[in-house]
């Protein structure tokens, strides 16, 4: 009885068969696990290729398919320093038959997640060669593909991609430079040592997602939303080459995995959420930005509700971020997009960016003046009418700007035809708002160009309206001769309230000053 117990229980694996099968604990022999294993991938069924044990998408060494490759378990040579991994050259795919390519293709994708620590370049440099070499070997045949890819084989390189791919960054993310004046082509971005690997990686992803030969119903299975936020999360890397190969990754799968579409715009949403109201801080906003760019030139007409909010929360209230000189040039693009799409959504435009408008940057403003001369060039007069005011308000204080590129971007509005267009039709309540600015600008501006643009500004409207403009001169005139009178009664008052101070000092009584009286104006 005892015996026949002992009999059932699991015997402990040899150290050979354990080691060649990875499979502790197992009573059957190696060969006929192999068997079983090479039996799967005959037949394209019953491969998982989520499971850890890379060994279940190897033939055996001792099977039919003898390609000479020792590949016993995944090695992880950042993670385990003191491991090599067993890491061989596989025949070439154009050296084998062609009823064996896909089976050895199969294999080249599990041997190309094996991973490798770069940082170190003396480490495993005959592994890493072998692994670039299959790496290009795996890019020529996705690229060269004449058939449907199988399901397996779509879910082996959507694997080997995230295994390669989906990493902590190998440097935090820079930090954005807010210093006026900062160049920021001058600091030098971290190149991550591996790009040499990854860019291949990248290649076959680009490849297989592009292709026509990808059956995007089966792809959509691996190419999934887990799969797109993992990319979406690599935007943030410091390396400018990988952010480039992330766009045409993202823009590929955008077009070709319709059913994805809305959750890619809302993830890139999140993201601008975050960078906007929280961290300000993401290396990859423009580039999602040239994305969205295309993007929003594909949609269909009337726009919906959905993409007139994502203007509204996320595209406008990106103009708040100090750094907006990393990525203005894509937002303003996008800006403008929406406007030609919808004329009408020009207030709700020109509202918002008055609402985010700098104070103390001049940069940042002179880059406001341009994004808003692309937005009034797409803006039809019934728009303009509705926010203009508020707009040549703020125009105004431009042209009062002390600093002259400021105030020189301001007075250039006046050398488009359609705004000035807009601003002749207008010009009975517009000139009244800029007059005190163009005529202090002719008299005291210290830079003469910006003296030389304001007096043809005044040109423009004495010619069109002297009637108007000699009013604003004539009302000009008298807020000026008000001005002084009142800064001559001021300046008396001052001059009493010290006789009366020195009096009373002089006969030691107390001096009350009266609550109401305000500080003596600095001379």
């Amino acid at each position: 009885m005892i015996k026949q117990i002992l009999n059932r229980l699991p015997r402990k694996p040899s150290k050979s068969g354990d080691a060649r099968d990875g499979g502790a604990g197992s009573t059957a022999s190696p060969n006929s696990s192999n068997s079983s294993r090479n039996s799967d991938l005959a037949s394209n069924r019953n491969v998982n290729l989520n499971d850890t044990s890379f060994s279940a998408l190897h033939p055996a060494p001792n099977s039919g398919l003898n390609y000479g490759t020792k590949v016993s378990q995944p090695v992880n040579s950042k993670l385990n320093g003191n491991l090599v991994a067993s890491f061989e050259a596989l025949p070439s795919l154009r050296d084998v038959p062609n009823s064996e390519k896909q089976n050895l293709f199969i294999r080249k994708l599990s041997s190309c997640c094996i991973l490798f620590d770069f940082t170190d370049p003396t480490k495993n440099i005959k592994e890493k060669d072998i692994k670039r070499q299959t790496l290009v070997e795996l890019l020529d045949y996705v690229s060269t593909a004449n058939g449907k890819f199988p399901e397996i084989v779509m879910q082996g390189i959507v694997k080997m991609a995230s295994v390669n791919l989906f990493r902590a960054l190998t440097s935090p993310p820079r930090e954005n430079r807010v210093l006026e004046g900062f160049d920021l082509e001058e600091e030098e971005p971290s190149m991550d040592p591996a790009w040499l690997h990854l860019q291949t990686v990248y290649d076959i992803l680009l490849r297989f997602v592009s292709s026509p030969e990808t059956d995007a119903k089966l792809a959509k299975r691996y190419i999934d939303h887990s799969f797109v936020l993992r990319l979406l999360d690599l935007f943030d890397s410091e390396d400018p080459r990988e952010r480039e190969y992330l766009k045409m990754v993202l823009h590929r799968t955008y077009g070709k995995f319709m059913v994805h579409r809305p959750f890619i715009r809302k993830a890139i949403n999140n993201i601008f959420y975050r960078f906007i109201f929280e961290t300000e801080k993401h290396n990859g906003i423009a580039e999602l930005l040239e994305i969205l760019g295309s993007i929003i030139n594909g949609f269909a007409l009337p726009l919906k509700e959905e993409h007139k909010l994502f203007l509204v929360r996320a595209l406008i209230p990106l103009h708040k971020p100090k750094c907006l000189t990393m990525y203005h040039q894509q937002l303003s693009y996008c800006i403008a997009q929406f406007v030609e799409k919808d004329c009408k959504l020009a207030d709700t435009v020109i509202r918002g960016m008055l609402k985010y408008w700098p104070i103390t940057n001049s940069s940042k403003e002179v880059m406001f003046l341009g994004e808003m001369e692309e937005v009034l060039e797409a803006t039809q007069p019934a728009e303009f009418q509705r926010c203009m005011v508020p707009l040549f308000r703020q125009i105004g204080r431009c042209l009062s700007s002390s600093h002259f590129q400021v105030a020189e971007r301001a007075l250039y509005l006046w050398n488009n035809h359609h705004i000035e267009n807009l601003i002749k039709q207008n010009r009975r309540v517009i000139l009244p708002l800029i007059f005190p600015a163009l005529e202090q600008n002719a008299r005291n501006h210290w830079n003469q160009v910006v003296q030389s643009l304001t007096l043809n500004v005044r040109k423009i409207f004495s010619d069109i309206d002297p009637e108007l403009f000699e009013e604003c001169l004539q009302k000009f005139q008298e807020d000026e001769a008000r001005e002084k009178e009142m800064k001559v009664k001021r300046e008396a008052t001052w001059r009493r309230l010290e006789e009366i101070a020195a009096m009373k000092m002089a006969s030691n009584e107390p001096v009350l000053v009266s609550p109401t009286t305000t500080r003596k104006p600095s001379r």
